[in-house]
């Protein structure tokens, strides 16, 4: 039965935990910066936690990465921590990232039904784009220019630096979650 169909249970919060834990650990990656907005392979886990875990308990994922976050420890970019993180030049994406990861999750179980194919990653990718350019994109470029008193033109520009790698990372994140399906079907 499905994590969404029933209340979560010990195993589900077990995946929760860790991909909340793998999510700190790739935030923490040192990395450089663009503007005001830090390059780490954070998304990586963003986006596996959808895949993988499915909408609810990927989101519930990110969700609990974040409430770590925000009581104090240091998992954000830079070893950020607290509730000024998301009033930040990053809080709009830090906000974005739980409903990136839900929409990835629902799109994965979109593809899952269908079972595993060589198609499989293909649109695992195309979920994490949607994830990128629907709901990451708009939230964090609306953060910036809240935080950092930029208009739309020069926010815009900032994420636009991002694309390349957020495209090669979204394939790493296909491809890995395309494996993680092959070897735990029941996951």
């Amino acid at each position: 039965m499905p994590a969404s169909a029933r209340s979560f249970q010990g195993s589900d919060l077990a995946y929760v935990a860790v991909f909340a834990a793998l999510i700190a650990a790739l935030s923490i990656v040192p990395g450089f910066s663009i503007g005001p907005v830090p390059f780490t392979l954070q998304t990586i886990g963003v986006g596996l936690a959808g895949l993988c875990l499915g909408p609810w308990r990927g989101f519930a994922a990110v969700f609990l990465y974040l409430l770590v976050g925000a009581a104090g420890l240091p998992v954000f970019a830079r070893g950020a921590a607290g509730l000024a993180s998301f009033a930040g030049s990053t809080g709009g994406y830090l906000i974005a990232f739980p409903f990136a990861a839900l929409l990835a999750g629902f799109i994965a179980r979109l593809a899952l039904r269908r079972g595993l194919s060589t198609i499989t990653p293909v649109l695992f990718f195309l979920g994490l784009l949607a994830g990128r350019y629907l709901i990451i994109l708009p939230l964090g470029v609306a953060g910036m220019m809240r935080a950092g008193g930029m208009d739309f033109g020069k926010a815009f520009g900032i994420d636009m630096g991002f694309w390349v790698s957020d495209a090669i990372k979204s394939v790493v994140v296909a491809v890995l979650a395309y494996a993680v399906h092959r070897a735990f079907p029941r996951l």
